[in-house]
């Protein structure tokens, strides 16, 4: 050919492959490390000589691999020692001789009984990780313009990639290389997976957070590439709620694949092809890859670990290996596929096909009559330190979940109302993204180094920042003109309610001079009142000091006893005299323990750590009172947990409340340290509850199994709960979601201090709140999970136009087992709202819905706002009737009178 030029772009990062770390990969970045560009050449590829080795590579693994004993093993001996004395290196006129030695032993084929592996090109890339999220885009930019060049060369190579975030950043940044992705993608060989926006955290997002995830990831491929995903695609994730099988189905899937559970310390999982059930009965087909990893390279060792690894041998006769480099992202290479096709029906190996996701699963699904069925949550026996790394951006999480829901309930019934309100969809969209971002399994966890916990920071606060402003554009168009004098007075307040029932709190305000002045108010479910005049509380608070120094508080409702280093020696139910504290123990007991785990810093907790207990009782300040009684009485203390790092506790009691609130500030500094608090109960049982997403589940109190104590350290939501017959006692809190019941200690993991990959996590300053609330009968009959709701929702304040406005109600549930949990504009219509209900007592019931917005229509739809077949719902006087099954999740499509159709 004639003479040309030919310019080259190289980029260059100051990182590699897996960050920067000093001295070891989790280590954090070294800000010194430097890289240098010793040598650049251009070469000429010789592709004879490649298939040459790539030949005598597989020969030889066979060799070594399949044994002595087996026949084939010493074929493939023989034919590679053939290849040997045929091959001249300098005389390239041999190659062909010596090639066709190996592809008569590659041409005999398995008999029909052989194991199918299905292999597709895969590239794990965690959205953020050793490296920033900006990194991210560049990783996937540099992985997947691999992939599209590999798919010109190679007809047959399909290529499976999850994450509707990374589809984005590439459409924005890259939209050349996007165009290319969508032409293989109408293909059928570049092909979105998962249906999430991000490989999100498995365990620590809400329910409703789950939801968008799916949302976001499914209503985003629909889009782009004119389809939804069937298969949630999860490999990397650590542990997986038993609700996502609902979840799951309710948005348009029904198969499941990951691996991370191979990763367990203690038991090895007994499936890699199996029915997951979840709490509500729902069921979706699971598959582990047996090869246990998600980034093969297509080794002859690895296809026969998918054939010996294959638990359910049996029943299955068809695997997944997902080959590519991953999590750092690289994805696979020509040479991954060249050993590839050499084993497609080769004698002695499984059966290698290039195949899809829809091919495989389609393949288990013909012999799902002979699957088994686990049924509950996919715990990992590993990892269980991410329930409470880097609490900050927890906190942020949890806040911002609750600002969105706030956010989209005022906004909501404000449409409902005006007609002229804009509802801010696109805003929205933008803030629940940032937080579904947030939620990638190395960020909400906190195994993440210092820069992208900053990022994700920035993200709260931009989510709280714009949030707050969109929650009072929603209370200013929804109150700015109720009907009344239209005078408030300075004495008027309005206070809004947000969750879906009637509730009597105190309430706190600013009172003259600055100071700050209390009221009881009782505000309607989902709704309004104009406080006007404090309630009488029906019993007032009292604080008393006695001669020691201790302090006891009584609301009518509990008495407390706090001694002189603010632990509760006495929680009583005054209404049956019942004492929650065993007799010489203490509750609201700081503890510290080493942390050291054997290498996983931020993620790992080992059990060995629970030797290490050290009670923390060291006063710094002693208890002094900050509201002496009436509506609310509350004492304050101060802790030295150690040389470097404080406690600030304020123990507070509210008239009406049925809980002991503790505000607790710590100013943390410490190394490979963790703060729990204690709360023995003075109860028997062989299981304790858990909050999960929309629902709860119970574990063991006991280590009768190795599946029992490996789960010493597990994770809850809002509330735990460890009740006997008759009586129990419930722990609440705001932000945290480790925690433990050994038999009857029910514990709250704070704080911890990991060093790597981020030195700096968790040092500073936190703010928490948790709660614990003593009750007769079961924790449902007591109004546990309301109570939970009402410490993490707060009623809303804000001055009132008018003293005369009446209070309002938008949605009441008549069943409390029922929970409205989400109320917000439909997706795709301007004149309807969604609604989401699930049954969280763990029962069968009929309910009625009761709303006083103007609805013409209601319509059951899916998660993903489709509505079902049949006739719309009746509206009858009393309201909607629905009807659940134990956990059910439901959502309602309501469409109003007045409004423009879409």
């Amino acid at each position: 050919t004639d003479p040309h030029s030919l310019t080259l772009y190289v980029e260059v990062a100051c990182n590699g492959l897996f960050g920067a770390g000093k001295g070891s990969m989790i280590a954090p970045p070294d800000p010194d490390k430097t890289f240098s560009l010793q040598k650049a050449e251009l070469v000429v590829f010789n592709r004879d000589v490649h298939e040459l080795l790539v030949d005598f590579e597989i020969l030889l693994d066979m060799a070594k691999l399949l044994g002595e004993e087996n026949q084939r093993s010493l074929q493939a001996l023989y034919a590679a020692n053939q290849m040997v004395n045929l091959c001249d290196v300098t005389d390239p006129s041999t190659f062909p001789l010596a090639r066709e030695v190996a592809r008569l032993v590659f041409g005999q084929k398995n008999g029909d009984s052989q194991h199918m592996i299905h292999a597709m090109g895969h590239c794990h890339i965690d959205s953020a990780w050793l490296w920033p999220y900006e990194e991210t885009i560049r990783k996937c930019a540099r992985s997947w313009v691999t992939v599209v060049r590999l798919m010109e060369k190679n007809p047959e190579f399909t290529f499976v990639c999850s994450q509707a975030q990374q589809f984005e950043w590439v459409k924005n940044h890259y939209p050349g290389l996007y165009a290319k992705i969508q032409d293989f993608a109408k293909e059928g060989r570049f092909i979105p997976v998962g249906g999430t926006w991000v490989e999100m955290d498995g365990n620590l997002p809400s329910g409703e957070s789950m939801i968008r995830q799916f949302l976001q990831g499914q209503r985003f491929f629909q889009q782009e590439f004119g389809k939804l995903c069937s298969e949630f695609w999860l490999p990397d994730t650590f542990g997986y709620s038993a609700q996502l099988p609902q979840l799951m189905r309710g948005c348009g899937i029904r198969r499941f694949l990951t691996q991370k559970l191979s990763w367990n310390l203690v038991n090895t999982f007994p499936h890699n092809t199996f029915f997951w059930e979840g709490i509500d009965g729902s069921r979706v087909l699971a598959h582990f890859p047996p090869a246990d990893s998600y980034g093969l390279a297509g080794h002859v060792e690895e296809m026969l670990k998918s054939l010996k690894n294959n638990r359910d041998k049996g029943q299955v006769n068809h695997s997944a290996a997902l080959f590519g480099f991953g999590d750092g992202g690289g994805g696979p290479t020509q040479t991954m596929l060249d050993r590839l096709k050499r084993m497609k029906d080769t004698d002695g190996l499984p059966r290698v096909q290039m195949s899809t996701p829809d091919q495989f699963f389609s393949a288990l699904e013909k012999v799902e009559s002979q699957l088994c069925t686990w049924v509950g949550e996919l715990f990992l026996e590993l990892h269980n330190g991410t329930y409470t790394t880097h609490g900050q951006i927890k906190k942020g999480n949890r806040e911002c979940e609750r600002l969105l829901h706030d956010i989209e309930a005022l906004s909501s019934f404000a449409l409902s109302r005006k007609t002229s309100f804009r509802y801010p969809s696109t805003q929205l969209q933008h803030l629940w993204r940032l937080l579904l971002l947030n939620q990638f399994h190395d960020v909400l966890p906190g195994s993440c180094i210092q820069l992208v916990a900053e990022d994700a920071t920035r993200y709260y606060s931009e989510i709280q920042d714009a949030g707050v402003r969109l929650l009072t554009d929603a209370m200013e168009s929804l109150f700015g003109d109720l009907p009344g004098n239209g005078r408030g007075t300075p004495e008027s307040i309005l206070v809004i309610n947000t969750l879906p029932w009637e509730r009597t709190e105190v309430i706190s305000g600013t009172g003259p001079g600055g100071s700050e002045s209390l009221a009881l108010v009782t505000v309607p479910s989902m709704g309004y009142c104009v406080l006007r005049d404090s309630l009488p509380p029906p019993h007032p608070v009292t604080v008393t000091k006695k001669a020691d120094g201790s302090f006891t508080m009584e609301n009518g409702i509990l008495q407390v006893c706090l001694d002189t280093v603010g632990r509760v020696t006495s929680l009583c139910l005054m209404s049956s005299e019942r004492e929650t504290v065993p007799e010489g123990c203490y509750a609201n007991q700081f503890a510290i323990f080493d942390d050291v785990p054997l290498y996983w810093d931020a993620w790992d907790v080992m059990d060995y750590h629970l030797e290490t207990r050290k009670p923390v009782t060291r006063l710094l300040k002693p208890l002094e009172v900050v509201v002496p009684g009436g509506l609310r009485g509350s004492v304050r203390f101060s802790l030295q947990i150690s040389e470097k790092s404080t406690l600030v506790q304020e123990v507070l009691l509210e008239a009406a409340c049925p809980f002991i609130r503790f505000q607790t500030q710590v100013d943390w500094h410490e190394a490979h340290k963790f703060l729990k608090v204690e709360f023995p109960a003075k109860v028997r049982s062989p299981n304790a509850t858990y909050e999960i997403q929309f629902g709860h589940l119970q574990r063991p109190t006991h280590w009768n199994t190795s599946w029992d104590w490996a789960r010493f350290e597990v994770w809850s939501h809002k509330w735990i709960d460890l009740s006997e017959h008759g009586f129990g006692l419930a722990l609440l809190n705001d932000c945290k979601y480790g925690c433990s019941v050994r038999r009857n200690v029910m514990s709250l993991s704070l704080l911890r201090a990991p060093k790597s990959p981020d030195a700096t996590a968790d040092m500073g300053r936190h703010q928490f709140t948790y709660a614990a609330m003593p009750h007769r009968g079961s924790f449902q009959e007591a109004g546990v999970i309301q109570q939970a709701y009402n410490l993490n929702f707060r009623l809303h304040t804000m001055p009132s136009p008018s003293e005369l406005c009446p209070a309002w109600s938008a949605f009441s549930v008549e069943s409390p087992a029922i929970i409205l949990e989400t109320v917000k504009k439909a997706e795709d219509r301007s004149d309807a709202l969604v609604i989401r209900l699930y049954e969280s007592h763990g029962g069968t019931v009929d309910s009625w819905l009761q709303t006083s917005l103007p609805v013409q229509e209601a319509v059951l739809c899916d998660l993903l706002e489709r509505p079902h077949p049949g006739p719309s719902l009746p509206l009858e006087e009393r309201g909607v009737k629905l009807s659940f099954t134990p956990f059910q999740v439901q959502s309602v499509l309501l469409i109003l009178k007045g409004q423009n159709s879409p």
